[in-house]
């Protein structure tokens, strides 16, 4: 472990360096939502697999239109027909309804708004019509064999839509990982009971889980470990042994009584760094437990856990999960979930040393006129125990180590987190 103070690029480049991807999973297509694929997808048939109306209407051979005018109308195919029917004449058309088979022979569907029928013929009435409109080629939307979905790709909606009317039931993942919170303190007490002096009422617990659940991480165990070496190496040493990830709150900087990097170290953590030029949220511990993956290959290939020990204030707590737990999140899973930066014009001033970036809550304005510059402002309340401002904050601006003076009107970093 680094034993000074890093830089915020050189804490996220290790973060990505030593995080690498979590084996892959073969999942329900309805749980694979917002996961990323961990193999390509080859479709086990063409779709359709037979030529298909587009629409409803009347289907007819073009060259039997072109050469007879006037059709004469022998029957109709529905949806969901199990055959077309007997061949018929090029003299002939049916009436064909959305997703039906077209007979064989036939290779043109005209709307239903576009003809006349008198007598059981059919007059054809659309001058823009062409041969081979409104029909669904065998295979026009992907052939048997073909490529229907590539690694890497993260299932939307849409993607569970496309699999399953492949008749695809199950896919292969990288799955969302299962988090640990382990909350320490013994200042802290359960919102809704009584407050003795000196007792603050806990809330990372819930800050962190609902920051989880609102990026679709909802395999998350909440435990509380004493101020105290021994309850808390043993609290860690449990979630080791089963989460992905843990997350401590509290405890993590170099007082009597704070023993994460003890913990830590006494379950079996190699710590990778402790804390970084920054503020709020400068006492920051990463490390991992277990063989460390290629972070650079498609799938993770050993078992590691990810251990972040994060600052007991809210406001910290909060920044160092943007900044910080998101990028080994998107390590994990291949999929995007760290804020991803912008530019925006500040519109007041802020001063502060040199030495270390500052991170700001912050109010980000999209303008209503699209040619006008991204607004940001700071928000009040700046102070890494206070939560009010941040509760109502949609961004977090980043003004650099080597900066001391930014001036209204200057561009600056912003990372969108509404």
């Amino acid at each position: 472990m680094t034993q000074t103070m890093i830089s915020v690029a050189e804490a996220k480049s290790l973060i990505r360096s030593y995080v690498g991807r979590l084996k892959p999973v073969n999942v329900l297509l309805g749980d694979a939502l917002g996961c990323c694929l961990a193999q390509d997808v080859i479709s086990p048939l063409s779709m359709p697999g037979f030529a298909q109306s587009a629409m409803d209407g009347y289907a007819f051979s073009w060259d039997g239109y072109k050469a007879f005018g006037p059709l004469e109308i022998a029957g109709e195919v529905a949806a969901g027909a199990s055959e077309s029917g007997p061949r018929r004449s090029s003299n002939q058309a049916v009436r064909i309804f959305t997703g039906a088979p077209v007979p064989e022979g036939f290779d043109t569907v005209v709307m239903q708004e576009k003809v006349k029928v008198e007598g059981g013929w059919l007059y054809v009435e659309d001058a823009a019509l062409v041969q081979g409109r409104n029909v669904r080629l065998v295979g026009s939307e992907i052939a048997e064999g073909a490529l229907a979905m590539q690694l890497g790709t993260v299932i939307t909606p849409a993607a569970i839509g496309f699999l399953a009317s492949l008749g695809l039931t199950h896919v292969l993942v990288i799955p969302r990982p299962r988090i640990a919170l382990i909350v320490t303190g013994d200042e802290l007490q359960t919102p809704g009971e009584a407050l003795s002096f000196g007792q603050v009422y806990e809330s990372n617990s819930q800050l962190l889980q609902s920051a989880l659940q609102w990026l679709r991480f909802s395999q998350v165990e909440i435990h509380y470990a004493k101020d105290d070496l021994a309850s808390l190496t043993k609290t860690l040493a449990a979630a080791l042994s089963v989460a992905d990830m843990v997350l401590l709150t509290g405890g993590v900087s170099v007082g009597d009584y704070d023993f994460v990097p003890k913990a830590a170290a006494a379950a079996g953590v190699e710590a990778i760094f402790h804390k970084i030029k920054q503020k709020p949220g400068k006492p920051l511990f990463f490390g991992m437990k277990g063989g460390v993956a290629d972070a650079k290959s498609e799938v993770g290939t050993t078992s590691q856990t990810v251990v972040f020990g994060l600052p007991g204030n809210p406001a910290s707590v909060l920044t160092c999960f943007y900044q910080y737990v998101t990028v080994a999140l998107e390590q994990l899973t291949g999929t995007p979930v760290a804020p991803v930066a912008c530019r925006a014009q500040i519109q007041s001033g802020y001063t502060k040393p040199i030495g270390l970036t500052h991170f700001l809550k912050a109010d980000l304005q999209l303008p209503k006129d699209e040619r006008a510059p991204i607004a940001v402002f700071v928000m009040g309340a700046q102070e890494s125990f206070r939560l009010s401002s941040f509760a109502v904050s949609n961004a977090i601006i980043e003004i650099p180590a080597e900066t001391t003076t930014v001036e209204k009107g200057d561009w600056v970093t912003v990372y969108p987190i509404g």
